[in-house]
């Protein structure tokens, strides 16, 4: 190929994800090109519906190495789907369709050595339904990588949950000294090689203000060994108390926040950045983002979507 594509399936088909895509790809100029993988139909009825205008290019996936692509056309990979109008209520129904786009995506990688991959959001409950924890792991399982990080990305201040879409009465006996570190090597790793610089890693604890009236204390057996080990290599810090480590003055100091749970820190980050930050997997043999947001059923339809997450998601693929 011509350059390094940027390789997109654009995930659960009733979703605000072309809705999004259509927007960033008609105003923005993206040096890479381009291949999504969907379904023609829907791409045709969304845009109609929507109100844009774009050009489709088919592109067959044996000959992917033969052209010679740019962004003046969408350039599909087209996956059979039959919808009845543009939009539909989300349901199992899309399964089949979203499996088959991810397992061509999946080959397309492997037989291109292609690096640069996003997709659009799912419904954990139709298509995962409860096999996996989320969509970081069902990837991280079709590529046989058993060491992989959830990190909310922004250039100011990014966030790692330790544990993903676990029920919180499940996090703790999912906290292992392992995993923490495993998690900061893969982060460290991930900023040296992008960055070239050590970031600067802030922990905290799992219970309020880092204690606990039970006997057995997360923040003391496991949490804090983890950092006095994991001080001898990496910048980390903590552990700190997650109600104050968001506060202005304590997070300017950090580079990264790693939290216990999921809630413990993509609240936070989402209300201080709302859409302004992308899902990055580290572990992966290719860079894998993700929009930070889900289907979001309730906005089918309006094009009233913000596009400004699937925008910084292409932008940060687009300058490597």
């Amino acid at each position: 190929m011509n350059f390094n594509p940027i390789l997109i399936v654009s995930g659960e088909p009733n979703s605000v994800f072309l809705e999004l895509f259509f927007k960033v790809f008609n105003k923005n100029k993206i040096k890479n090109p381009i291949i999504l993988i969907s379904s023609k139909k829907l791409l045709n009825l969304q845009m109609k519906k929507l109100g844009f205008n774009n050009k489709i290019r088919l592109l067959e996936k044996s000959k992917l190495k033969y052209y010679k692509l740019d962004n003046k056309y969408i350039n599909l990979i087209d996956v059979e789907y039959n919808p009845k109008k543009a939009f539909e209520k989300i349901s199992d129904k899309s399964n089949e369709f979203i499996n088959d786009s991810f397992k061509l995506a999946f080959q397309i990688i492997k037989e291109n050595n292609i690096d640069k991959f996003i997709n659009g959001p799912i419904s954990k409950k139709y298509f995962l339904k409860n096999n996996f924890l989320g969509i970081t792991e069902y990837i991280s399982k079709k590529f046989n990588t058993k060491n992989t990080c959830m990190l909310i990305f922004n250039k100011r201040l990014s966030v790692c949950p330790i544990t993903t879409h676990l029920p919180l009465k499940l996090v703790s006996k999912n906290i292992t000294r392992k995993i923490i570190t495993r998690k900061v090597f893969l982060i460290n790793s991930f900023y040296e090689k992008k960055f070239k610089y050590k970031p600067r890693i802030a922990i905290l604890g799992l219970n309020p203000h880092c204690e606990s009236i039970h006997t057995f204390n997360e923040d003391e057996k496991i949490i804090s060994p983890s950092i006095k080990y994991l001080k001898k290599k990496y910048n980390v810090f903590g552990p700190f108390s997650a109600d104050t480590i968001f506060l202005r003055n304590n997070r300017k100091n950090f580079d990264v926040i790693v939290g216990m749970y999921h809630d413990q820190v993509l609240t936070p980050i989402k209300t201080l950045y709302e859409y302004d930050a992308i899902n990055i997997t580290l572990g992966l043999p290719f860079t894998r983002i993700s929009p930070d947001h889900g289907p979001n059923e309730t906005m089918l339809g309006k094009n009233q979507s913000n596009p400004l997450s699937l925008l910084k998601a292409i932008k940060f693929l687009d300058k490597s």
